[in-house]
């Protein structure tokens, strides 16, 4: 069988994901025309770079102004050890055109901020914020309500990580700023301080990956509005629901 909008090789490609009715060709053609910005190519970026390429996203951005190091490769799956004292951006652009050569990659090797953050985000249609730092996650919060894109939240340290999908096409969804104060002081705890088990950021990742794709191919059901922490030491995945704060400086204002 075939379909006019999709070549052979894209039908057995992405056979798998056609079979799904909320999917189906037509989520497929979704994927294969929508941009997204991928914030971060570390942990969490690997898993949702990996199987946003490997679905038929069509374009992805990418953002990360690191190298790689030694250290990373115990859970940072796009690099390999030949990469490493290669840009992050570089190692990750080999892989991904490995994993899937149809798909196109556009490169950020410097840290997005300002002018260049807001320019970023315009270009895409949802992004995923995979950085390590309160800073980073508030300025993209900030751009993403102010353009009107879906964010998709993830975080990991240690045992335990944490995803929030967040909607300003959904007059009920919070922002991220409605679930943490930007005046709080921020704690300095990171993977090379606190330690990460490596399965960890593959969990929160592919969930990460999971809300961006269905949320591009326009399936009913998505997290929206939702917290799911994972305590992986204990086995506990829960989920609880999430007010928008009405006194929000962010998205109580947009």
């Amino acid at each position: 069988m075939t379909h006019p909008d999709l070549t052979d090789q894209q039908l057995l490609r992405y056979s798998r994901q056609l079979l799904l009715p909320e999917l189906d060709v037509a989520g497929q053609q979704k994927l294969l025309a929508s941009r997204v910005l991928i914030l971060g190519l570390g942990g969490l970026g690997s898993p949702v770079a990996l199987y946003l390429a490997a679905a038929g996203v069509g374009e992805l951005h990418l953002a990360d102004d690191d190298e790689v190091e030694l250290s990373n490769l115990q859970r940072q799956l796009l690099h390999q050890e030949a990469s490493v004292g290669k840009t992050k951006l570089a190692s990750a652009k080999e892989t991904l055109k490995a994993t899937n050569p149809e798909i196109d990659l556009v490169g950020y090797s410097q840290r997005l901020e300002g002018e260049l953050l807001d320019r970023a985000v315009q270009q895409v249609d949802l992004v995923c914020d995979c950085s390590d730092n309160f800073a980073t996650r508030f300025a993209l919060n900030r751009s993403c309500y102010r353009w009107k894109k879906p964010l998709i939240s993830g975080a990991a340290i240690g045992f335990s990580g944490q995803l929030a999908v967040f909607d300003p096409h959904d007059p009920h969804s919070p922002c991220y700023a409605c679930l943490y104060d930007e005046d709080a002081e921020e704690e300095a705890l990171s993977c090379s301080e606190a330690g990460v088990l490596a399965p960890l950021v593959g969990v929160i990742g592919s969930l990460q990956a999971m809300e961006a794709l269905k949320l591009l191919a326009q399936c009913r059901e998505t997290a929206t509005g939702k917290l799911l922490t994972y305590e992986g030491l204990k086995g506990n995945l829960r989920t609880r629901k999430l007010v928008k704060d009405p006194a929000c400086r962010c998205c109580a204002n947009i």
